[in-house]
């Protein structure tokens, strides 16, 4: 059952960027960068913040016992060196990166079993402090992570006068009969 939540929220992640990053799209580069006093000033600090941290949470989650092949090529990748670097000071770069991430999020949930989340995950944050943490609970917090961040995205998006539309997780949860 909850592999079941886990895929929802696989899937609520990829609608949610899709939406933030079309409703950017309308905006002109300057705006985009324009810092607004956001937690990382612009919109396109914050949607490259969401980047960097599935960036490190899934290159930890391929340390994961089970070696979850959906992460092999995360891990090849630079290793972001803070929580506030910048991966992609260009919009369509970030969107593309973002796409892709989101469809190795979505593979990676759908291998994903009970037994998988039961364990322990030993890792280092990036200042390196070792942590062993349930597995469960940490791939929640990389949800948790990606909607408290979003929300701060469609708040910048609002300010500038752009309507996302619907952002709740309850509009994919499907009806029960």
């Amino acid at each position: 059952m909850f592999v079941e939540h886990v895929r929802l929220l696989a899937s609520y992640n990829e609608w949610m960027n899709v939406k933030l990053y079309a409703a950017a799209a309308s905006m002109p580069p300057e705006a985009l960068a324009e810092d607004t006093g956001g937690f990382f000033g612009s919109l396109l600090g914050t949607l490259d913040h969401i980047v960097v941290g599935d960036t490190i949470w899934l290159k930890r989650f391929a340390q994961h016992p089970a070696g979850f092949a959906e992460l092999a090529a995360i891990v090849s990748m630079p290793d972001p060196t803070s929580m506030d670097q910048i991966v992609c000071t260009d919009f369509a770069a970030l969107r593309q990166r973002r796409e892709w991430l989101d469809g190795v999020i979505i593979r990676w949930a759908d291998t994903l079993t009970d037994p998988h989340l039961s364990v322990a995950l030993t890792y280092a944050s990036t200042k390196g402090v070792v942590s062993s943490k349930r597995f469960a609970s940490l791939v929640m917090h990389l949800f948790n992570h990606q909607a408290q961040h979003r929300g701060q995205a469609t708040t910048l998006l609002s300010q500038a006068g752009i309507d996302v539309g619907i952002t709740d997780l309850v509009a994919l949860i499907p009806d029960q009969v």
